[in-house]
């Protein structure tokens, strides 16, 4: 049994792997569970897709190679956009899901357009639609950790501010708080969540990363600073069973990492569904 979970790490590739996941995991569990409860599921998954056209130009720009320079384009793509969609719903000019999704289809349309022009396009940006967390290097991990970083002390700062914009804005305007920058601040953050986590699953899965640990969570739970710590453990958790079942199955590894944190969903999803039957049926006996 020992061997079974040591084996794999005497690969430097998949100890580094492995960090990564601890990473990207806990960074996205966090910031996902204010996604859930805001209801931003679908803006985490435009907002993914939309930092394509800057990972395309830093390809494009370093002679077409791959590296630790697509964070870079990535990270300024997706803050673009998020203060692109933060303008156009201000003030409800547009309505969110319409703004999303009209930065959503240009950007990644831009995205594929600039992509299209590089020969070996198909090969060497595959990772970034769907991760290689095999091939992340001491570069990347520091940068995951320097943006995790970012992340998380800002959210520690803005922790109360977040938690009445998330629940009660009519509160938060009662506390004269910024609203709108704090609400810009969030899409932000996001956006340096998504960046980060590019390597290790990729644009196509980052959504399953951010939000299916958060929703996890939410079912097992009501408060929302036990449902972050929660949401983490399932994230890194889960993340690592993925991985190993990847490494053992010989199947793709962000593909694994999402199927297992959707199997533990379907699962906790389940025994709610049952628990609340049963507390009825209790009930309904009683009456």
């Amino acid at each position: 049994m020992l061997q079974f979970f040591t084996e794999p790490l005497s690969y430097v590739f998949i100890q580094r792997g492995m960090l990564a996941l601890v990473l990207v995991g806990g960074i996205s569990a966090v910031i996902g569970c204010f996604v859930v409860i805001r209801g931003m599921s679908f803006f985490g998954d435009a907002l993914a897709h939309t930092v394509l056209p800057g990972v395309a130009l830093s390809y494009t720009a370093a002679g077409g190679t791959v590296g630790s320079n697509l964070f870079v384009g990535g990270l300024g793509a997706g803050i673009i956009s998020a203060l692109v969609i933060a303008y156009l719903t201000r003030n409800e000019r547009l309505k969110e899901d319409t703004a999303v999704g009209l930065v959503f289809v240009t950007m990644f349309a831009l995205g594929i357009a600039i992509i299209s022009t590089q020969g070996s396009y198909s090969i060497d940006l595959a990772h970034i639609l769907f991760g290689s967390i095999n091939g992340i290097s001491q570069g990347d991990l520091e940068i995951m950790a320097i943006m995790g970083a970012i992340v998380l002390v800002t959210i520690g700062i803005f922790y109360k501010q977040f938690v009445i914009i998330s629940f009660d804005l009519s509160l938060a305007h009662t506390l004269k708080l910024r609203v709108e920058f704090l609400r810009v601040l969030l899409l932000i953050l996001i956006a340096v969540t998504i960046v980060a986590s590019l390597q290790a699953v990729g644009i196509a899965l980052m959504l399953a990363l951010l939000i299916t640990p958060a929703a996890t969570a939410r079912l097992m739970v009501r408060r929302l600073h036990i449902m972050i710590v929660t949401s983490v453990i399932i994230g890194i958790v889960s993340g690592m069973a993925g991985f190993y079942l990847s490494y053992y199955l010989d199947i793709p590894s962000g593909a694994s990492i999402v199927l297992t944190m959707s199997t533990i969903f379907a699962i906790v999803f389940v025994g709610k569904r049952i628990q609340v039957s049963l507390q009825t049926t209790s009930q309904n006996k009683l009456a």
